[in-house]
């Protein structure tokens, strides 16, 4: 047969590289991979290996015409279309019909009673004077309440779309968390408790406007 006699002339490096063109299986042994050719040339309309001249013809046939190059077994499919643009999801919002966009840390290590002391000044302000008054506030609660505040800012408008310079404090608190206890050795074979508690800090933003639109 014409086509027997084509491969088999084609050492196995060869065989192997005109598979692995052809994204196929190049592993097995000389009659195999001539095999695995030949069925290729059957499913592809007779693919010429590389050393046979090719048809002028069939470089002027349409794309439109051409047979569709087969996927190799086990191998990820790809898309290259573009993703559809998703409309912005529509952010929650209280019983009342306000909006709410929560923030929320967990298991910072700092007392409740020293986190409170900022977080009360916080409450109530507008996001450009509570960034102010954090950044001036000369205690150590005021950097882990900052970075929570810019959390709960960037899930409002990146999630939902909101303009950052229309978002105020509407709740801030602090929980207590887990005490995390530890000892201190003392005189006379006596030990201390160390108690180094923890918080869970939440920030919820609402709009100005009334409608949050």
């Amino acid at each position: 047969m014409a086509d027997e006699s084509r491969y088999a002339d084609m050492t196995g490096d060869e065989l192997k590289a005109e598979l692995e063109k052809r994204e196929l299986l190049k592993s097995g042994k000389k009659d195999a991979l001539i095999a695995r050719l030949e069925d290729d040339d059957v499913a592809q309309g007779g693919t010429a290996p590389e050393d046979q001249a090719p048809d002028p013809a069939a470089d002027e046939q349409p794309d439109a015409e051409k047979p569709a190059r087969r996927r190799r077994r086990g191998a990820a499919e790809t898309t290259t279309g573009t993703r559809r643009d998703s409309e912005a999801r529509p952010a929650p919002r209280a019983p009342d019909g306000t909006i709410e966009v929560r923030a929320k840390a967990k298991y910072v290590r700092i007392a409740p009673r020293k986190a409170r002391l900022v977080m009360d000044h916080v409450r109530g302000k507008d996001v450009g004077d509570a960034r102010a008054l954090l950044k001036h506030t000369p205690r150590a609660a005021a950097g882990d309440i900052s970075k929570l505040l810019e959390s709960a800012v960037a899930n409002a408008e990146n999630n939902f779309e909101l303009d950052p310079d229309e978002l105020k404090v509407a709740r801030a608190f602090v929980d207590e968390g887990p005490t995390i206890k530890r000892f201190q050795p003392r005189a006379l074979g006596r030990a201390t408790p160390i108690k180094k508690r923890t918080s869970h800090m939440t920030i919820t933003l609402t709009t100005t406007t009334k409608d949050g639109t």
